[in-house]
């Protein structure tokens, strides 16, 4: 039973790290849509100035990939909520019953690890070479630490529970 109380409240922290990203995210918009294109447009390349494909300078671009950065957050944070909450009502249940709980984790998760694995990580750091300034090695640097702790903890979740 501890177990499922603590693997519960850890799904909770998955939604509300996702939650409070985003939400970060929308209280800084303007801020966030400044770095985004900061990155799509290569700016400040110094290391290794040329690319093989493209950067972007559209700020309608950069707007639709901030509106998808942030989406994306808040999906996983709710759905992140959501699974913590079924867990919590089926923590008393069989074994069956708190393991299908966890589907929502695991799918905000997924959405969680595809922002900052494959968004950050891939896209960004990449392929638009986000490393190459401070402010988009930080972010880099950020985005790793959270797709390792998401990652992490959901691997622990996922593990099965004694009964």
């Amino acid at each position: 039973m501890a177990l499922r109380l603590i693997k519960t409240l850890l799904a909770l922290f998955i939604g509300l790290m996702c939650l409070f990203y985003g939400f970060q995210n929308v209280a800084n918009l303007t801020e966030a849509h400044f770095f985004m294109g900061y990155v799509l447009g290569l700016s400040d390349h110094e290391v290794y100035p040329n690319t093989f494909a493209f950067g972007v300078s559209s700020s309608a671009l950069a707007w639709v990939a901030i509106t998808i950065v942030i989406g994306l957050e808040l999906l996983a944070g709710f759905l992140a909520l959501r699974g913590a909450w079924a867990m919590w009502q089926n923590r008393s249940n069989d074994g069956v019953s708190f393991q299908a709980a966890k589907d929502s984790v695991y799918l905000g998760a997924g959405v969680a690890l595809i922002v900052w694995f494959g968004l950050f990580t891939v896209i960004a750091g990449s392929f638009f070479q986000m490393w190459q300034t401070e402010l988009g090695a930080g972010s880099l640097m950020g985005s790793f630490q959270y797709l390792g702790s998401i990652a992490l903890v959901t691997f622990f979740i996922a593990m099965p529970d004694k009964d």
